[in-house]
């Protein structure tokens, strides 16, 4: 076990054991400290934050947007650390989704559905929630490293009910397993506004050009399941999501398979913009985001995302 693996560990178990409160100041004060440090992470999440906000704003409020920004982050890690202690009844009561009897409609009707979601509040909740209301949900984790981590946070989020494919090196191709989860009625979300990668499609998004996954909009197209675009924030009480659609596909004859999952994935785009604008202060994004930003380094004094539900599929 490496050292990265013992501060998981640590973590896990020391938020688990003190009272909430306690742990609520200690992750304030870890996030005051790193927007004053202004290291690499807070760095980029201002550059992002700039884009979202626009020109107009003030730096003093661009300062504070920051900070409430680092103190949401540190929240989700408190409460992802948290989480597993839960019992289905304390999962269903501290998480609100709007929008949840179109998901357990299209269960019933054994249709599934593909739900887009931003790195934003807190989707580990989302996901508790939706299995601890009896629906089937699979989603996809990304294989960082280290391999301990992950098969961390693989146990964690199995243990909250939720079916996880690896985004690669698993048995067979996470893409196919979706398609027949979503042919079998099984809800899949899908972190869905990053993907840097060559095999990104590239959109608008905040007057700037990125990439974003290519999966949902895919998965909707190839299995006819309806395609939701979630927006997650934090109010004081819980945590809170709201979905959107089912988002318009493109007919099959108005245009080839890659112009029409270009289109969609722009739709999705939108949709993900409109929900970080309403809460710029808690996506999560400390990462590049655009392609025209510099420097491929993502980190810094804030700690990096835990594997995440990709859309890269």
């Amino acid at each position: 076990m490496n050292l990265t693996e013992l501060g998981y560990v640590a973590g896990w178990r020391l938020v688990r054991a003190l009272p909430r409160s306690v742990v609520a100041a200690t992750f304030r004060a870890g996030a005051d400290r790193a927007a004053r440090n202004n290291g690499a992470g807070t760095t980029r999440l201002r550059a992002n934050l700039r884009r979202v906000v626009g020109p107009e704003l003030p730096e003093a409020e661009l300062d504070a947007l920051v900070r409430r920004g680092l103190r949401s982050y540190a929240r989700y890690w408190m409460e992802a650390f948290r989480l597993p202690t839960l019992s289905r009844r304390q999962i269903l009561a501290g998480f609100h989704l709007g929008g949840a009897d179109l998901l357990a409609a299209d269960v019933a009707a054994g249709r599934g559905a593909v739900v887009a979601c931003p790195h934003a509040g807190n989707w580990d909740a989302a996901g508790a929630w939706v299995a601890a209301a009896g629906l089937p949900i699979t989603t996809v984790a990304e294989r960082l490293k280290p391999e301990g981590v992950y098969e961390r946070f693989l146990a964690f989020r199995q243990g909250l009910g939720m079916e996880i494919l690896p985004s690669h090196g698993g048995p067979r191709p996470a893409f196919d397993v979706l398609l027949e989860r979503l042919r079998a009625g099984t809800v899949v979300p899908l972190l869905a506004d990053r993907d840097l990668s060559a095999r990104g499609i590239e959109v608008d998004f905040f007057g700037g050009r990125t990439r974003m996954p290519a999966g949902p909009a895919l998965l909707a197209i190839r299995t006819g399941a309806p395609l939701y675009v979630a927006s997650l924030w934090y109010e004081p009480d819980m945590a809170y999501a709201q979905l959107e659609g089912p988002l318009p596909v493109p007919d099959p004859d108005s245009a080839p398979l890659d112009e029409r999952v270009r289109i969609l994935t722009q739709r999705i785009a939108d949709r993900l913009a409109a929900g970080i604008a309403r809460h710029p202060e808690d996506w999560h994004m400390l990462q590049r985001m655009w392609l025209d930003q510099r420097g491929s380094v993502d980190g810094g004094s804030a700690a990096s995302p835990p594997p995440a539900s990709t859309g890269s599929v």
